[in-house]
């Protein structure tokens, strides 16, 4: 045991080592069948003999923290880690092509792992974010050897997060590329001057530009994910592991979090297994995708998880499959599954005069703003890749032209929410491209507005069919949460057009969107009466 891996156990509250004792084969070599040869590292106890061997593939290295996280701390609780850089990246052959390349590399790499001398029969995998797609691009073909999964903040496909709503995630996506272009060259400095390189350049047009002035070149798979916007442009299918999740056998543990790039896949992948007969845990807690908490209680439950899986220490599994952190009450909920049972959808009513309440509206002007993507409405928190994301008082965007606020009455008693959200609204823009974002807040008694859950839907011609007034139904998923809303607090719906830049602005010209340059203005209304009753659907508690 180093000092280093005894400081970092401590301080993600891991239980006590099993051996100090650490050997660490570095740089071995492991053939592909194009010939390339992929890097990784063994970590082991020292005379453990043939014990269950974790499998962690990964583009951001094998040294360092990352090592020691994924690598020493499982060898020192029992068992093997292999830790394999993936195509492309700190030593191995070949050119990283994100997603495109997983499954069949991570196949080979467990063909080659089963006929080492050191193997027992018993694989697992686990790891976060791309270390978590990784997983999925083999498991369903693994075979028997794969004994469990543990797939943190992360899903089975990421075109979907990639266009979320069908706005390009401009913010996870440019910020993601700068940093794999620079983490060899110097990791430290790569990610802190991050923030201050990209900062401007998410104002530059056209976005097929960004990439190079980011880091210096083309980037082709970042040029790829520009040129590919469609759902269902079949050169996405190669990265899409998401039909294959319900023939998943393995156990499966997935954990995300509220404000998680990735969390309604990460749900989705729940559900399809659970629809298929599968037993799979989800945890679900109030992190952002890099949050140190979320990785440490990631760490923890995958301990539990793989030694129950294959060592058959069941003594730490918990009984409930879903466990939920409720933002509000700052506490730990179980449950049999996802969503609740015992969930209800009540429809809180945009109101004249800014209002919001479960009564139907009175008859009523629509409001209006105007979006001017030279202007576009800013990103304030939420679901973002860098530091800026989680919860943030909302005031400073709530005070622009361009956001409407609906708010209700103080809540009289509390109220939890767990489970889906969604808006809908009647809308009408003057233009046929355009963008709808709509944000959950919960606004305390002094006034402080923090975000909750938020979605954004990208209205395209046709896409919804006007209604026989002209104006358009949009239904905008603002992502699951668990929240209570204490007494004495209001509940908020904001309406606005954007939320740039986690999604690339809409520059309302309808021109390609690597290579739009136009900026169109649009104005927007926003309908509250009998015939229009645009309404927050909340899934209640009780």
């Amino acid at each position: 045991m180093t000092i280093a891996s005894r400081l970092l156990a401590r301080l993600i509250e891991l239980p006590p080592a099993d051996t100090q004792d650490v050997i660490v084969e570095r740089d071995l070599e492991v053939p592909m069948p194009d010939g390339i040869k992929l890097l990784a590292d063994r970590h082991a106890p020292r005379g453990g003999g043939k014990l269950p061997t974790l499998l962690v593939r990964s583009p951001y290295g094998r040294r360092g923290l990352f090592g020691l996280l994924y690598g020493r701390l499982f060898a020192e609780r029992g068992f093997q880690v292999l830790v394999q850089s993936v195509r492309g990246t700190f030593g191995s052959g070949g050119q990283l092509d994100p997603f495109r390349n997983e499954r069949a590399d991570g196949l080979a790499t467990i063909e080659w792992v089963k006929k080492q001398d050191w193997f027992s029969g018993e694989l697992a995998t686990h790891g976060a974010s791309y270390l978590g797609l990784v997983q999925w691009a083999v498991a369903r073909d693994a075979g028997p050897v794969l004994k469990a999964m543990v797939a943190h903040v992360t899903a089975s496909e990421f075109r979907s997060q990639t266009y979320a709503g069908g706005a390009y995630s401009l913010d996870t996506t440019l910020s993601w590329t700068h940093l794999v272009r620079n983490q060899e060259k110097s990791p430290l400095l790569a990610q802190l001057g991050a923030k201050r390189k990209l900062k401007p350049l998410f104002k530059h047009l056209p976005l097929n530009e960004v990439d190079a002035l980011a880091v210096g070149e083309r980037v082709p798979f970042f040029q790829d994910w520009l040129e590919h916007p469609e759902p269902g442009d079949p050169w996405w299918n190669a990265a899409d592991f998401s039909a294959s999740v319900p023939e998943v056998t393995a156990p499966v543990h997935l954990i995300g979090g509220w404000y998680d790039i990735f969390l309604p896949w990460t749900v989705n992948d729940y559900a399809a297994l659970r629809r298929a007969g599968r037993a799979p845990y989800l945890t679900i807690g109030p992190w952002t995708h890099g949050a140190p908490s979320g990785m440490a209680a990631a760490a923890r439950e995958s301990l539990v998880w793989l030694k129950a899986h294959l060592k058959g220490d069941r003594g730490q599994l918990r009984e409930a499959p879903v466990r939920v952190f409720v933002m509000g009450a700052n506490t730990w909920r179980d449950f049999s599954e996802w969503p609740p049972p015992g969930v209800q959808t009540r429809r809180w009513h945009l109101q004249p005069g800014r209002g919001l309440a479960p009564a139907t509206p009175a008859a009523s002007e629509p409001d209006r703003y105007r979006y001017d993507p030279a202007d576009p409405t800013p990103s304030l928190g939420g679901a973002l890749l860098t530091s800026d994301a989680g919860p943030r008082n909302n005031r400073p965007l709530e005070a622009r032209p361009d956001v409407l606020t609906y708010t209700s009455a103080p809540l009289e008693r509390d109220l939890e929410v767990i489970g889906p959200v969604r808006a809908e609204l009647f809308v009408r823009s003057s233009l046929p491209h355009t963008d709808f974002f709509a944000r959950l807040c919960d606004v305390d008694p002094s006034g402080r507005s923090i975000n909750v859950c938020d979605g954004l839907l990208r209205l395209v011609p046709g896409q919804p069919q006007a209604e026989p007034d002209g104006t358009l139904r949009v239904s905008i998923d603002l992502w699951p949460t668990a929240h209570r809303f204490l007494a004495g607090h209001r509940i908020r719906l904001q309406v606005s057009s954007g939320a740039h830049p986690r999604f690339a602005r809409n520059p309302g010209s309808g021109e390609p969107l690597g290579s739009a340059k136009t900026l169109v203005p649009a104005d927007q209304a926003v309908f509250h009466d009998p015939a229009h009753p645009s309404a927050l659907l909340l899934p209640v508690m009780g």
